[in-house]
């Protein structure tokens, strides 16, 4: 099995800061009898760091951890 490509790291990493910004509007909720709680913020900001990590070994061989154009750490 072939490792993962930039395009699998960067679909990863786009999905988690999707996640990020929807616990940030609201971390759970209720409709009628059904409720939704969603991950973890610290679990989302890990898995930010690592596909982070990934795409940028993969663009640049890994010279510094950046998310458009945010520095994390």
């Amino acid at each position: 099995m072939a490792g993962i490509t930039l395009t699998q790291a960067q679909t990863q990493l786009d999905a988690w800061i999707a996640a990020s910004l929807k616990v940030a509007q609201g971390q759970s909720y209720t409709i009628g009898s059904r409720s939704l709680t969603r991950a973890d913020a610290e679990d989302i900001q890990a898995m930010i760091t690592y596909w982070n990590g990934k795409v940028n070994e993969l663009t640049n061989g890994g010279a510094g951890v950046r998310v458009r154009g945010l520095t994390l750490g």
